[in-house]
């Protein structure tokens, strides 16, 4: 529809303002409209003491210039027209709240469309609400849902902070209306921060190869360059760790983040997953299980408090770690 062409009546202006205030379509308004007025029909009728079937079937003619309109009873290929007298006044009455809503769900499904665009990146948000299961957050002109497993463990956030979150999935909640899911916990969600952070993992010329993480404690991240003269490891870090320090300002104070470079050779690969441990010694790789030998002075940063640096290194490599201290062989 040409809102160019619409005579300048109250009704058409007020259509065309929220058409253009909105980002909606206009026939999408209209449509919103004509259900408002079934809606406000059967109320209406309901409160005359009139039953109406729920099988009974309605449909509205709606002038787009003047918002004149007729309410018709469908019956078979007939159509009988039912508006009652008066009705007017009511039905604007009645169907402001319908209409305003379904004005509200087709711009959330226009906002939520262009986030479905972002799947998978981040996105600044206000924590605006929280319970013991969710946080509902601010983004744009609509919200998002992080709820408690999508959470870092032990974080908490206050209302109105700003931070970053993860635009994980776009689903149907039991209402059948579209919710966007946020997460802090998952792992891409500390991949997308070095995207953010660290422009050659951003161009693509560092590479993230695995990450293994226990969030609000520890993650370890194994990176990769394709193009010669460039560190992985120094490129993520930054001068004087400015990079890597930026990561660190948006997780909580206690989880560590070690970033430690990826290789094909398992015995490297395994002696560098257990940083910042030094002078290890790989005895063997044997199916599932890889055996170490680890100098005593180290054997605490190797482990880890509560085994969380040998765990989370058994899940970067692929294999469970077993240590074994140099004094064990005397």
């Amino acid at each position: 529809m040409d809102l160019k062409k619409l005579p300048k009546t109250e009704f058409a202006a007020a259509v065309a303002q929220i058409a253009g205030e909105r980002n909606i379509d206009v026939q999408s308004i209209l449509d919103s409209i004509e259900l408002g007025l079934v809606s406000a029909y059967k109320r209406d009728q309901k409160e005359h003491n009139v039953i109406v079937p729920e099988e009974d079937q309605f449909t509205v003619e709606l002038s787009p210039e003047s918002g004149s309109f007729k309410v018709f009873k469908i019956d078979g290929d007939k159509q009988t027209d039912v508006t009652p007298p008066g009705f007017g006044r009511i039905a604007a009455q009645t169907a402001k709240q319908v209409i305003d809503q379904k004005i509200h769900e087709v711009e959330k499904e226009t906002v939520i469309g262009e986030f479905a665009k972002k799947l998978g990146t981040l996105i600044s948000g206000v924590i605006i609400r929280s319970d013991p299961y969710k946080m509902v957050i601010g983004i744009g002109k609509t919200e998002g849902i992080c709820p408690k497993e999508e959470q870092i463990k032990n974080e908490v956030i206050q209302l109105g902070t700003k931070k970053w979150f993860l635009l994980k999935e776009i689903f149907k909640n039991e209402m059948d209306k579209s919710e966007i899911l946020l997460s802090r916990r998952d792992p891409e969600f500390i991949k997308q921060l070095f995207v953010r952070e660290v422009p050659e993992v951003g161009n693509g010329s560092v590479v993230i190869e695995k990450i293994a993480r226990a969030s609000g404690e520890r993650t370890k991240i194994a990176v990769s360059s394709n193009q010669p003269g460039i560190d992985p490891v120094g490129s993520c870090i930054g001068q004087k760790g400015s990079r890597i320090q930026s990561i660190l300002n948006e997780l909580p104070r206690e989880e560590k983040v070690d970033v430690v470079p990826f290789s094909k050779d398992i015995n490297q690969f395994i002696i560098q997953a257990l940083s910042p441990a030094q002078n290890i010694k790989v005895i063997s790789v044997d199916k599932n299980l890889a055996t170490v030998s680890v100098p005593e002075d180290q054997l605490a940063l190797a482990i880890g408090g509560g085994g969380e640096n040998v765990r989370l290194a058994g899940q970067l490599v692929g294999f469970e770690i077993k240590i074994t201290s140099d004094s064990d062989k005397k």
